[in-house]
């Protein structure tokens, strides 16, 4: 495959994909416990998926201290990276329409906030890794937009691509980078959030799709 990318079509992973609030939520937990914060309810997961995680603990947590954001971002990593990434569910039809979008030649290429090497292991353990061209991660510091940015740049996807996400996070991203986005209904954000956010579309289930595939290939 080329390094260089045409227009594609672009997702995020979690609540896009798939659905991570056990293991994002326990290994959250696990870090929150472990420097004696109060924890995260179960009904608040949702709220907390789809930011940067460096973000998220800082919210949490009130800190604006670098150092001390990054020491919990490492705690959580290490049950994340042990077990967490697994506590994961596959979105019902998802691993169906990416196969059809593939077998369609429509370029896939993901954008996610969590580190690459996760999304990796993530997108192996449902067996659709090798849909997608091309894997974006994102680590502490680094918003989706300049993830955007960058694969723009790199010509990795080009100037006709659609985000795909389920966050005003992703359409955000999008938007500043002139690009077309997609908003998804299955995932954690809400369709209040992602018609605020700019959403040039709302999809109501993964079967929806392969409507996309002929947006791309008509560009």
């Amino acid at each position: 495959m080329s390094d260089r990318g045409g227009d594609t079509l672009v997702f995020d992973l979690d609540g896009t994909i798939s659905d991570p609030s056990l293991g994002i939520g326990r290994s959250i937990n696990y870090a929150l416990e472990a420097f004696g914060h109060p924890l995260l309810p179960d009904e608040a997961v949702s709220d907390v998926i789809g930011p940067p995680i460096d973000v998220t603990f800082a919210r949490l947590t009130g800190s604006s201290d670098d150092a001390y954001v990054a020491a919990l971002v490492a705690k959580f990593r290490e049950r994340y990276g042990r077990v967490g990434f697994s506590e994961n569910t596959l979105y019902s039809g998802v691993a169906e329409a990416l196969a059809a979008i593939a077998d369609s030649g429509v370029p896939l290429a993901l954008c996610t906030s969590k580190r690459v090497d996760f999304a990796e292991r993530i997108l192996d353990m449902f067996g659709v890794r090798g849909y997608f061209g091309h894997l974006d991660g994102g680590d502490v510091g680094i918003a989706k937009r300049d993830q955007l940015a960058r694969l723009l740049r790199d010509e990795r996807i080009g100037r006709g691509s659609i985000m795909i996400g389920d966050r005003a996070f992703d359409i955000d991203a999008a938007r500043v980078n002139g690009l077309e986005s997609v908003g998804v209904l299955w995932g954690h954000g809400s369709r209040d959030e992602l018609r605020s956010a700019g959403a040039g579309r709302l999809l109501e289930s993964p079967g929806q799709l392969l409507e996309l595939v002929d947006r791309v290939a008509r560009r």
